[in-house]
């Protein structure tokens, strides 16, 4: 068994709940989806735009998201920013995130069979 190609798979496992948070979190103002990817990455959260923009979409989809097209600079850009909807969510989730990682955190910190810190 390759221990880091699966300690690779389980870590982008784990990402994958986490991206949807960390992409409602900088919605509270208008982005478009290139500056999404650079303030994400800027802020430790590197997400691919491959991965991003059907997100963007889903979750548009899904009335978390507004959408307004910006046809004045020389690229129309797409912005989207949280809708009402995606805002109740948003909070919802980050209430859940941190009772999901203090239930973690008490697994790893009080469990006996202690990981690296």
């Amino acid at each position: 068994m390759d221990i880091q190609e699966t300690v690779s798979g389980l870590v982008q496992e784990l990402r994958r709940g986490t991206i949807i948070i960390g992409v409602l979190s900088q919605l509270t103002q208008p982005q478009y989806g290139y500056s999404l990817v650079t303030v994400l990455k800027e802020k430790g959260v590197a997400v691919d735009p491959n991965t991003l923009y059907p997100l963007l979409r889903r979750l548009e989809k899904q009335g978390l998201l507004d959408s307004a097209w910006d046809t004045n600079e020389s690229r129309p850009r797409k912005y989207y920013s949280l809708s009402p909807a995606g805002q109740e969510v948003y909070i919802k989730l980050c209430e859940e995130w941190k009772s999901m990682r203090d239930s973690m955190d008490t697994l790893i910190d009080g469990g006996n069979n202690r990981g690296t810190d």
